[in-house]
């Protein structure tokens, strides 16, 4: 059924958007990829100082890529994850075959591959939760070196910073063995309040909009309250790991990353987007939301930290009942009188 998308068009059409990144000695390259990793390791004992939480060893490795894997990485993360809409879609108006199969792949190749270049070239490490058996790591190295670049960063430093956060996040997901079942099905139930046709209308108006400065994300095509009680209760668990990744980074930081504050602050300033295109473009695909979930989410779990301690903060690891809403994560003492 995913023979809907040309998925090795998207990979190609996708890696050739997102191109290399910045030019490279064959040295420095490999001297990049061998910090990033040393990085990750190192980071995982200074995670779970800071957290109490402790992952199982390396059962999600870490693997360092260029754009190219990480478009790759993606997309075979979005097949699993549509592949039930599309299934649907197949059931209720019978499987395209011939031509217009051809055509309608390629379409919907090219649309998720414009979609991955763009964001293959902003994307610095991810944790791929959903690949079998227990996820994995995914840090962009050409990415990390353009961005340490950019700021005028130590690349010691920024390396070790990024993995701080991106190592979190795998032990959020290894510490935590119901959070991908939980996520996964969460993501599978908003697949499934979807109408396959209708979504194709309204990201066309979407992006219409989007140039001409108005209009919202794609995800505010989700208007029905059953899609939008999901997309609450999943925008609750993204704001927590977003914002509890950024406070490990941060409060670890400045005990092994000398140039921490600047690079904070510089990284930052980066986050606001540049350029016309750009914020249409994160506009369309959410990303200010996204910005907002790592803001939101850190004032949230710093607020329950200093109140009650990591150690209590903990119990919202203990189930899918005790994870915040998106309504508590702007109220953390509703969370804290509810859950503790």
């Amino acid at each position: 059924m995913t023979g809907l998308v040309d998925w090795d068009f998207a990979v190609n059409l996708g890696s050739k958007v997102a191109g290399d990144g910045p030019e490279v000695t064959p040295e420095d390259a490999t001297a990049a990829v061998a910090e990033l990793r040393a990085g990750a390791d190192r980071s995982t004992g200074l995670v779970r100082e800071f957290t109490g939480l402790v992952a199982a060893e390396r059962t999600a490795p870490v693997l360092v890529v260029d754009r190219r894997g990480w478009v790759q990485a993606n997309a075979d993360g979005f097949a699993k994850i549509i592949e039930p809409m599309v299934e649907r879609l197949a059931a209720k108006k019978g499987s395209p075959s011939g031509l217009s199969l051809a055509i309608g792949s390629r379409v919907t190749g090219a649309e998720v591959g414009l979609l991955l270049g763009f964001l293959g070239t902003k994307v610095l490490g991810q944790f791929d939760p959903f690949h079998d058996p227990s996820g994995r790591l995914l840090l962009v190295a050409p990415n990390i070196v353009h961005v340490e670049r950019e700021l005028g960063a130590d690349p010691s430093d920024f390396r070790l910073w990024v993995c701080l956060h991106e190592e979190t996040h795998r032990v959020q997901f290894t510490a935590v063995p119901w959070m991908r079942d939980h996520l996964y099905s969460e993501m599978t139930a908003l697949t499934d309040s979807v109408e396959p046709t209708r979504l194709v209308e309204d990201a066309v108006r979407r992006v219409s909009e989007a140039v001409r400065g108005g209009g919202g994300s794609l995800m505010d095509m989700m208007s029905t309250p059953e899609q939008r009680e999901i997309l609450d209760r999943i925008t609750g668990v993204m704001s927590l790991l977003e914002g509890h990744a950024d406070v490990v980074m941060d409060g670890v930081g400045p005990t092994v990353i000398p140039s921490v504050d600047k690079i904070r602050a510089s990284f930052n300033e980066r986050r606001k987007g540049i350029g016309t295109l750009d914020r249409i473009l994160r506009r369309l695909l959410g990303l200010d939301a996204k910005m907002a979930q790592y803001r939101d989410g850190a004032s949230f779990v710093n607020h329950v930290v200093d109140k009650v301690g990591m150690e209590q903060f903990n119990a919202v690891w203990a189930g899918p009942e005790n994870l915040p809403s998106k309504a508590e994560i702007g109220d953390p003492d509703a969370w804290i009188t509810r859950v503790l």
